[in-house]
């Protein structure tokens, strides 16, 4: 099994405008692969300008908030590339695309790494952050998963963000909620 790192990526539209995603980059040695669905606008912007920001966040609430139409947070320049990197990013890591493995449902873009630097401490995840990565995972692919399914991983989930969340957690976890339309 690969290893997969949960990030948010910055990638541009081909007019320059950033766009927040969730994404899980696949470590291929010395590069990072990008292999977003199809159809998704981080595939059409790699398409269109083959470069992206991975940014490492602690807080939860980026990862609900791209996912339910919270996308305004604040950005700042990359060093070396176009889209710019998430300004509470605790690092980033700035890839350039060298190759594109095609494939209908989700082509592999293939990143070296052009530029790193961490900008503050990473202090570990509590079991609900984790909670939330997981439940904001299911909500990205809840056009893939049976309906009952993600209910029942949203109620285990549940248990760890009761037991752990503090008030970022909470809200993170009630925009997934809601946008998923379940009682748990």
């Amino acid at each position: 099994m690969p290893l997969i790192r949960e990030v948010i990526v910055t990638s541009l539209t081909a007019d320059g405008t950033p766009h927040l995603a969730p994404l899980g980059l696949i470590a291929d040695g010395a590069r990072w692969i990008a292999a977003p669905f199809a159809p998704s606008t981080t595939l059409a912007n790699l398409r269109a300008v083959p470069e992206l920001i991975a940014n490492y966040v602690d807080d939860v609430r980026i990862f609900a908030g791209c996912l339910t139409g919270r996308r305004d947070f604040p950005l700042l320049p990359a060093t070396s590339l176009r889209p710019p990197r998430l300004a509470g990013a605790l690092a980033h890591t700035e890839l350039r695309v060298v190759a594109v493995d095609e494939d209908p449902l989700r082509p592999r873009f293939h990143c070296d790494i052009v530029f790193e630097a961490s900008h503050a401490p990473f202090r570990g995840f509590n079991r609900a952050q984790a909670a939330v990565i997981e439940a904001a995972i299911l909500f990205s692919r809840r056009h893939l998963l049976e309906r009952a399914t993600i209910e029942d991983e949203m109620r285990r989930l549940a248990v760890a963000v009761v037991k752990t969340a503090g008030p970022e957690e909470e809200t993170a976890w009630g925009w997934l909620v809601a946008a998923l339309g379940i009682e748990v």
